[in-house]
């Protein structure tokens, strides 16, 4: 009989034990990814609410969200932006309700300019959890735009106010010079054409029942603001005890410094202990 030598290979234990070995070190990461989103789980925010309702301003309208919303909506946040006709401030905070009521609620209210005058109204729905003014009026009982503005000289934008059959738009040089001065030119030029007039009637309606009053407030003022005063602005944020940040911008915050904006309405999704 002729007795053949094979090679001597590895039993079939010797290569599951090699195989383990091969694996540990992956098994080893993919465990320390897992463990490091649980942890990153458990320091996430918790939200009081992740609804908001976002309110444009005069000589606009809800396309000046445009770079917010994605930011949120990736944040988990469900957004509307409202289109206010703005004829009147009744028949905007009209438009504003109707929303809160297809809403489920909670939500935050975001107000934009003139809006801050429509959200502090509007926000004595019981739905609303919070007001949030981005560079915008925050009138007391009996205050209007026109009222607010007078406490403090005028800025620059108010010589490029136009005013044709009732209604207020801006000129192109007070688009670029003082609406968003810090906007690259072709989206200047695109709100220059795409500005909603308001009707001048809405700058002298007072407000009735501040919601700020008994809801919590958050303001971002707009340091380099040429259509609102950033003294008013400060004034205002600390008459309804809101919440405040500074942000170098021009007026139009949302869309000159997105990120800040939406950085602000995830922290009054938070809410206040």
């Amino acid at each position: 009989m002729i007795k053949i030598n094979r090679p001597m290979g590895d039993t079939k234990l010797q290569k599951q034990r090699k195989l383990m070995s091969l694996m540990a070190p992956l098994a080893w990461s993919l465990l320390a990814i897992f463990s490091a989103n649980l942890s990153e789980a458990g320091d996430d925010p918790v939200f009081k609410t992740k609804d908001v309702i976002l309110v444009h301003g005069a000589w606009a309208d809800g396309s000046s969200w445009s770079k917010v919303i994605p930011l949120l909506e990736r944040r988990g946040f469900h957004i509307t932006a409202v289109q206010l006709p703005l004829t009147s401030v009744a028949e905007d905070l009209a438009t504003v309700n109707r929303a809160i009521e297809l809403d489920p609620g909670p939500l935050l209210l975001v107000g934009h300019s003139y809006a801050g005058i429509v959200i502090t109204e509007a926000g004595n729905d019981p739905k609303v959890s919070g007001l949030v003014y981005i560079s915008a009026f925050a009138p007391d009982t009996g205050q209007s735009v026109s009222s607010l503005n007078a406490l403090v000289p005028k800025t620059p934008v108010m010589s490029e106010i136009s005013f044709n059959a009732g209604f207020l738009s801006l000129t192109n040089e007070g688009i670029r010079a003082d609406f968003a001065q810090d906007l690259p030119d072709a989206e200047k030029q695109t709100l220059a054409v795409t500005q909603g007039p308001i009707a001048e009637v809405a700058f002298g309606t007072p407000a009735t029942a501040p919601a700020w009053h008994t809801k919590p407030s958050w303001y971002m003022v707009a340091s380099e603001d040429r259509v609102i005063s950033p003294q008013l602005e400060a004034m205002m944020a600390k008459t309804i005890n809101a919440e405040t940040t500074t942000v170098h911008s021009s007026h139009v915050i949302m869309l000159s410094r997105p990120e800040a904006v939406a950085d602000f309405i995830t922290r009054a999704a938070q809410g206040r202990d």
